[in-house]
This record gives C-alpha cells, sequence and structure tokens, in this order.
C-alpha cells in the first residue's frame, strides 16, 4: 500500500470516519512510530510506520462489514460511553468488527441506521456533495392540517441557516412523511415543532432508495452490495 494522508488511513482501518479521525489527531490521540502527530495531511505507510491510536495499534483490515439497523428508542449513536447510557454499538456485540454508525440519530429517535467499519464507505454516505436524501416518518398529537403542512414546507431557521425539506406528505390524520438532505442536528424535531405541532415519535424509515423495510426495533443485518448502492441512487 502506498503512502496516504493519516486520516484517511485511520479511516480505512475501520477507527472512525473521516472526519472524526481527523477530529482524534487534532486531539492528540495518535503516534506515529512513536511520535505524537496532530496533522492529518501527515504522509504515512501503513506497512511500515506503528500507528497507535490512545496507545491501540491500529492495522488495516481487509474485511469491510456493513449493517442496517432498526435503532430503538434510547440507544446512543457514539462509541464513547458516558455514565450508564445505551449504546447502539451494544446491539452488535460479540461481533469482532470494531463498528460504528454512520451519522447519527438522536436518542429518541428509532429507524433505519447504517453501521460499519469503513471508514471511507461512511464517508461517502455523509460527504453533502452526495446530496443524499433522508426520509422521516413522524406522528404528532393533533391531526394535522393544510396549514401545518403548509407551515413545514418553508422550512425554519437551524443553526444560522434557513433550512427547508425536500418534500413533506400527510399519511394519515396524525402522520406524515418528512424528507430532507441537510443533515442538520435536530432538524426535523424543529420543523415539527416551528409548525406548531407536538411530536410523539420520529422515526427515519429511508436513506437514498435504501428502505428500513421490515426490520423490528433492535433487529439488523448485513447489507448487500446492491443495497449499499441504493443510497446513491
Amino acid at each position: 500500500m502506498k503512502p496516504n494522508r493519516l486520516s484517511k488511513i485511520l479511516a480505512a482501518a475501520g477507527v472512525a470516519s473521516r472526519r472524526a479521525s481527523e477530529q482524534m489527531i487534532f486531539d492528540g490521540k495518535v503516534r506515529v512510530n512513536g511520535k505524537l502527530v496532530t496533522v492529518p495531511q501527515t504522509l504515512v505507510d501503513p506497512t511500515t510506520d506503528k500507528i497507535q491510536v490512545d496507545d491501540q495499534q491500529v492495522t488495516l483490515k481487509d474485511e469491510k462489514v456493513y449493517y442496517i439497523l432498526n435503532k430503538p428508542r434510547g440507544f446512543t449513536c457514539s462509541n464513547k460511553r458516558i455514565g450508564r447510557k445505551k449504546l447502539v454499538v451494544d446491539l452488535f456485540a460479540g461481533l469482532k468488527n470494531r463498528l460504528f454508525t454512520i451519522g447519527r440519530l438522536d436518542r429518541d429517535t428509532t429507524g433505519l441506521l447504517l453501521l460499519t467499519n469503513d471508514g471511507l464507505f461512511a464517508q461517502e454516505v455523509i460527504h453533502p456533495s452526495k446530496n443524499i436524501t433522508k426520509e422521516y416518518l413522524v406522528k404528532t398529537r393533533q391531526e394535522i392540517t393544510h396549514e401545518h403542512l403548509s407551515e413545514l414546507s418553508k422550512g425554519t431557521l437551524i443553526e444560522g441557516k434557513w433550512i427547508r425539506p425536500v418534500r413533506v406528505s400527510k399519511v394519515r390524520r396524525g402522520t406524515l412523511k418528512i424528507a430532507v438532505k441537510e443533515g442538520k442536528k435536530r432538524e426535523v424535531r424543529l420543523m415539527v415543532q416551528n409548525a406548531g405541532l407536538t411530536l410523539l415519535s420520529l422515526s427515519r424509515i429511508r436513506i437514498g432508495d435504501l428502505k428500513l423495510g421490515p426490520l423490528q426495533e433492535g433487529e439488523w443485518r448485513e447489507l448487500t452490495e446492491e443495497e449499499r448502492n441504493l443510497i446513491f441512487a
């Protein structure tokens, strides 16, 4: 393998996504041949250089794995445990691969979540240039009116930027679907709240053309190559 950027090597080794790997390097958690490295663009050769993250040896893994999960409520998308919080990766206990989530769903949101040990694939999925749509099923306390749909379609201000959904559609009395592309933190919850609706539940049901399907909460399975391609369709 040719020398490559340290952040890219860490992602390829399944340590974390490219962005998270860069942050690890900035935070002083990475050493190359015993020396602290804080520049993600540092060129390294994983076949000859000794790379460590938090004093743990990093080795390239040939086997890449990809899973789809119906995330249950109450689980956090993180590999770092704080207190007694339940982590999504706990649902995969016993697997030999070190997994991480591709993007995040907040603790109380259920639905389609992807996990992998392939940092390069994860970066492709979450990168804004891919323009991937995510669709959510929203249940509210009130009956959804034309006025609610109109207000939702206008969008809302999030983190200093006006965000509009790609599509909003009523399913039945208190249920609607919202499709978004931005990926801002809690964006769907904020849109619903700002439209004057009380949110009862929120579940992601689609990423790109990949649908959650019949998986029950807490269930997971491996993704096929065809299904991975659906994400970018």
